[in-house]
């Protein structure tokens, strides 16, 4: 005898499954529809990266000392970052600042508190960079010596962190944030207390966002 396989046999099976395939496809449709709408929305706002100044490094102390090559500094910076989204703001959920001397970190990053920036809005930050017998390569602690003697010294202040856009009542999911800030420094030796190098910062500078 054949088994039955057609649904006037089992009507009652074939309804409960079609129900289910009509709600399961319901969910798929309403899930497709949301995520249309969201990218819609991002791609007519398009919001643009945050835009990040170096407004100022106070250097009071910068030294290397010999021959153990450890470095100790204290390096205040001051940061601006401006939101230029006019819909748009930012979450920061986290921000970490250090400083960097030819692509070797040379102080412990410092973390800035969380905060929101809304549309259009200018942020300052002025936290204190500080490294205490902080080992590096003795080709780097040659290289700060020579920069110092011969006057000038280019340091690089970073920040990484993590971001959301917020639009309306939505948010977005995390996305990372790195930026590069040059900071151009000059040097006079023996011109400071002990006659030690005085350390000056030259000129705001514009720093590259990545997102």
């Amino acid at each position: 005898m054949s088994l039955p396989s057609d649904c006037g046999q089992h009507g009652g099976w074939c309804k409960r499954r079609g129900k289910v395939y009509r709600i399961l496809a319901g969910i798929l449709a309403f899930i497709i529809l949301n995520l249309l709408i969201i990218l819609i929305i991002w791609l007519a706002l398009r919001p643009s990266k945050p835009k990040f100044y170096l407004q100022d490094a106070s250097v009071y102390a910068f030294n290397v000392s010999s021959p153990d090559n450890l470095l100790s500094s204290t390096i205040q910076v001051t940061i601006s970052t401006h939101n230029p989204n006019a819909r748009v703001g930012i979450y920061y959920d986290r921000v970490d600042v250090f400083a960097s001397y030819k692509y070797q970190q040379i102080t412990p990053a410092t973390t800035v508190p969380p905060f929101y920036q809304g549309q259009n809005d200018i942020d300052l930050w002025s936290p204190y960079l500080y490294a205490v017998s902080v080992p590096v390569a003795p080709h780097l602690a040659e290289a700060i010596s020579q920069d110092q003697s011969s006057g000038f010294l280019l340091v690089h202040v970073k920040i990484e962190g993590r971001i959301r856009w917020k639009m309306g009542s939505w948010v977005s999911g995390h996305y990372d944030l790195f930026v590069t800030c040059p900071a151009f420094l000059s040097s006079q030796s023996g011109k400071g207390v002990g006659d030690l190098p005085v350390i000056k910062f030259q000129q705001i500078s514009t720093c590259s966002v990545d997102v």
